[in-house]
């Protein structure tokens, strides 16, 4: 265990749950608990906190955990999915037990079952019961029963948005009394020195073409597919180039089959995991962000480009346009020639991509870590002051 300065061993402990956590393959949840963790020990001096983790986050180090608050490392690996079981419901309580822990957040949808503390988990999404062609493999067959069973036996459940909230209520018929519905911040701080427009050019041969950027897993429930289609239907003298970053899966070589039958294989860029400085480069690039999932539970790339000045076009569904607002034009996502009018749109008209940049900017600064974590800290009052946990 690693003792970091804000350690306080006299007050309520509460032990955080990042087993889900591989750093550099996990997105979204990875860039929660990365900006999270130091507001919470902020907004909570009466709290201490620990981080539970595993082997490849401890090996991996540069986080808060370690540095800002104590980390104890619960020997498994969780890119193996039955470790990260064995480790989340079994070995994580125990350690939680023998480090005194009052309370175990949860902060990415499944959570220990069992223990004598109080227990809060934060569900991203239900997208395993809504979209549940967005999983692969034995993913898919664990989280329907993970998830219901994490949600059941916590004492809180915080939802990060109100459409989490309404599928908690409509899918695992969870009462409303018992969600916090607390939303995420603005996504990961700009990282310092972004790489250079000519390089970015250069590295990616764009040439001097407009830059349609749209950062996302490459999973069905993405809808990139229809984005290509979409891409396809805008005339190849005005097209821009698609540079699409984010973690590669098995439907990446159904989408790359698309561009090559649809020929506009030249006009795309299918990239993996993408450093920081690369993606802050590909913000500073892009003409437009376009967004068209078909589900979400928050919608973190569209605030991250929202905060970078990048006029958005996005889903007009769920989440996404929850969090959107009136600052994004939106689209019907099963649509493909809306898809192509509001790029176009974006792309042709100066004042509306300015008019937006406005908006976005005041939209996402209308979301904060801070906030986030006020939402957070209460959720852990309601349930370290409510009735005991579940029975295990």
């Amino acid at each position: 265990m690693v003792l970091g300065p804000d350690y306080a061993p006299c007050a309520v402990r509460v032990g955080l749950n990042l087993l889900f956590l591989v750093p550099g393959e996990t997105g979204g949840t990875e860039v929660v608990a990365r900006e999270l963790i130091p507001r919470l020990v902020a907004a909570a001096p009466d709290l201490s906190f620990t981080a539970f983790v595993n082997r490849e986050t401890a090996r991996a180090g540069e986080g808060p955990w370690g540095d800002v608050i104590p980390a104890v490392t619960v020997p498994v690996r969780s890119s193996d999915r039955l470790q990260w079981i064995f480790g989340e419901q079994l070995l994580l309580p125990r350690l939680a037990e023998r480090h005194g822990m009052a309370l175990v957040h949860s902060l990415a949808n499944t959570a220990p079952a069992r223990g004598r503390f109080r227990r809060v988990v934060t569900v991203h999404d239900l997208i395993h019961r809504v979209r549940p062609e967005a999983h692969f493999g034995a993913r898919a067959l664990g989280m329907r029963g993970l998830v219901s069973l994490a949600v059941r036996r916590s004492d809180r459940v915080i939802a990060v948005s109100e459409s989490t909230r309404a599928d908690l209520v409509r899918y695992l018929r969870l009462a409303p009394e018992r969600i916090d519905v607390v939303a995420e911040g603005p996504g990961a701080a700009p990282a310092a020195g972004p790489v250079g427009e000519g390089d970015l050019r250069s590295t990616l041969a764009l040439r001097d073409r407009r830059v349609l950027l749209s950062v996302s897993a490459k999973r069905p429930h993405k809808n990139l597919g229809r984005l290509l289609r979409a891409l396809a239907a805008l005339p190849s003298a005005e097209r821009p180039v698609l540079v699409l970053p984010g973690y590669p899966t098995e439907h990446q070589a159904e989408l790359e089959d698309l561009a090559r039958g649809l020929g506009i294989d030249g006009d795309v860029r299918f990239l993996g995991w993408v450093s920081p400085e690369t993606l802050e480069g590909l913000y500073a690039l892009a003409a437009a962000f376009v967004y068209p999932s078909l589900y979400e539970g928050f919608g973190l790339p569209v605030l991250e480009a929202m905060a970078r000045g990048v006029p958005i076009a996005c889903s007009s569904t769920g989440a996404v346009a929850e969090v959107a607002g009136d600052a994004a034009l939106r689209f019907d996502p099963q649509s493909e020639r809306e898809i192509a009018a509001a790029v176009s749109r974006i792309l042709s008209d100066a004042r509306l991509a300015e008019d937006l940049i406005g908006r976005g900017r005041a939209r996402a600064s209308q979301y904060t870590w801070e906030r986030t974590a006020q939402g957070t800290v209460a959720s852990y009052r309601r349930a370290l002051s409510g009735r005991p946990s579940p029975p295990a």
